[in-house]
């Protein structure tokens, strides 16, 4: 039951909501029981042939049933505007907690399943927040309040009103202890079929490309058919569950009819008192049965706030907020010093990696795929923790300088450019938020993006769709360069920002490059001779090694692993082509 606490805890923020919502709840709760009392009453006057009190207990009853609406009104409006400023609080501690999450989190998890936790769980939440509060309330006090009137008015068929109640805890109990699995297995297949689905949307292309499409139906209805049998998994257990805790109150009202048919036949109790106490036990049942169905909601809704807690528990990237004193301007003097790093703490990516790069000087890193490329200038920015040595920034470790900082001072380019949904102006704002128009224009101008935007139908308002696919790949890349020029930032980083473009474009992004890398320290991974050539340092990297460094004549005369680079790859070292590359 931890897991509920944990989500009632996000109650405890708003407690007049909550003394508010209880106070309407008692009300109507007791308005309720006027009826069954005023019916008891007509009924004996009628029997005794009186008629003078019939209009007053009429209006009586009237009153009482108006009361109850307009505090169930008001109970529902406020338990309402209470439960949605909760689920908004928890919905958005989750998000913000999962942005703090490191990559080497989201290296773990499928998309689809983190969609799933944050909007289908949070709304399997919302519904036990909603309804058990609001339902659960009234039905507790509900049960307190008639039984306490039925002991009131006949303690003997109260308790024989009572007796299934012992089976009803029993077999609420036994729901709940082995409910928790199903509901479990149930969440889990759908987080597995969301994850599929998301994945196929976001691959159709390949999906038609390849011909696919009757394989990926096959598969979707797997995973659709294992949700399909997990939730009737739920749904038998239910409905074994639910009739018979119907079947178990419906022997309370049959032995408070036989007991209290005869008790009247005796003189014991007047009719009136026995559709009454009927009305009353029937009363009693009817919240006990909501319970049920509450119960089964809470087993769903434990089951979905324990993958968010799930989530909500794991460690967040360690950060120190900025010091009035934090250095504001970065030089661009980067240092690594015998840096070692492994993703899973087995398998070393990184050996003892050494290099300094003066502020504004370009730094080349090839090799063939895999050889820790990509790797080692994600250190730089924090997205991985390296195990050994140590990176510094103007003889700063970067382990001192908050993350916001550190990344804020880092640009950064990559083969696959991603845009968000929306429009170029929003898009490039990523750099530069506060940036008006006119800057907006000169970053595109720079990046050689300026005349592809223009002839756009809305230019700076066109919706370049999700991930950008109404831009072509090189338009895409320059949008990313003018966001990276908006930015300014000392250090850059290019991760194989020209590969994939014709020999046209790839001279449009080269020639954006250029600018973007004037005065910044630069940390390329070169695809393109056009780059490695004028690199003040060029690393030759092998399997998280540092084989051999060197400006590109020196290493061509060395006659080793770069030279050989430039023969197979290159194919004229010397010749300064952009349409030739190194893979």
């Amino acid at each position: 039951m931890s897991i509920v606490f944990r989500v009632f805890a996000y109650l405890r923020r708003y407690p007049w909501y909550a003394l508010g919502t209880i106070a309407f709840a008692v009300l109507s709760t007791a308005m309720l029981m006027v009826f069954p009392k005023v019916t008891q009453l007509v009924i004996d006057e009628v029997g005794a042939g009186r008629r003078e009190n019939l209009i007053t207990y009429s209006l009586f009853a009237l009153g009482a049933f108006f009361l109850r609406d307009l505090g169930n009104a008001l109970r529902i409006v406020l338990n309402n505007t209470f439960e949605q400023k909760v689920i908004f609080d928890l919905r958005s501690d989750l998000y913000a907690h999962i942005q703090q999450l490191p990559l080497r989190w989201f290296d773990n998890r499928a998309t689809g399943d983190v969609m799933t936790r944050l909007l289908e769980d949070v709304t399997a939440v919302e519904r036990v927040l909603i309804d058990g509060i609001e339902q659960g309330t009234i039905a507790v006090l509900q049960v307190l309040i008639v039984a306490a009137l039925m002991f009131t008015t006949n303690s003997k068929l109260a308790a024989l009103a009572l007796v299934p109640i012992p089976l009803l805890v029993a077999g609420a109990l036994a729901y709940t202890l082995t409910a928790h699995r199903r509901y479990r297995l149930q969440r889990k297949a759908s987080s597995a079929m969301n994850s599929l689905l998301h994945d196929n949307l976001a691959g159709i292309r390949q999906i038609k490309t390849y011909v696919r499409e009757r394989e990926e139906h096959s598969r979707f209805n797997s995973v659709s058919n294992q949700l399909r049998e997990a939730t009737l998994v739920v749904m038998r257990a239910w409905a074994i569950y639910n009739p018979a805790m119907s079947f178990f109150a419906a022997v309370g009202l049959v032995l408070v009819v036989g007991f209290g048919g005869h008790a009247v036949l005796d003189g014991a109790m007047s009719r009136g008192e026995l559709v009454g106490f009927l009305m009353l036990a029937s009363l009693l049942y009817e919240p006990i049965g909501r319970l049920h169905s509450l119960n089964q909601m809470i087993q769903s809704g434990r089951a979905a706030g324990e993958r968010i807690f799930e989530i909500l528990d794991e460690p967040i990237e360690a950060d120190e907020a900025a010091r009035e004193d934090e250095p504001t301007d970065v030089l661009g003097d980067v240092r690594l010093v015998d840096v070692s790093f492994s993703y899973d703490d087995s398998v070393p990516v990184l050996h003892h990696i050494s290099l300094h790069a003066r502020p504004g000087e370009t730094v080349a890193l090839v090799g063939h795929t895999g050889a820790g490329k990509s790797t080692l200038v994600h250190l730089l920015t924090r997205f991985y923790e390296y195990d050994m040595g140590d990176i510094l920034i103007d003889g700063r470790s970067i382990r001192d300088l908050p993350k916001g900082a550190l990344r804020s001072a880092i640009g950064m380019v990559t083969q696959e450019s991603f845009l968000f949904n929306g429009n170029v102006r929003d898009n490039l704002r990523l750099g530069h938020p506060d940036a008006n128009d006119d800057e907006l224009w000169a970053a595109l101008e720079a990046a050689n993006a300026r005349d592809f935007v223009e002839r756009m139908p809305q230019q700076l308002d066109t919706l370049v769709g999700e991930r950008g696919v109404k831009l072509s790949v090189g338009e895409k890349q320059r949008v990313s360069i003018a966001r990276a020029l908006l930015k300014d930032p000392p250090i850059l980083i290019l991760d194989e920002a020209t590969a994939s473009v014709d020999t046209q474009t790839e001279r449009l992004i080269q020639g954006a490059l250029d600018r973007l890398m004037a005065e910044r320290t630069s940390f390329v991974i070169a695809h393109r001779l056009s780059t490695v050539r004028h690199a003040d340092q060029i690393l030759v990297m092998d399997r998280g090694r540092i084989v051999e460094r060197g400006r590109h004549d020196e290493l061509l005369a060395l006659g080793g692993r770069y030279a050989k680079l430039c023969e197979n790859n290159f194919l004229a070292a010397a010749a300064d082509s952009p349409e030739v590359a190194v893979k």
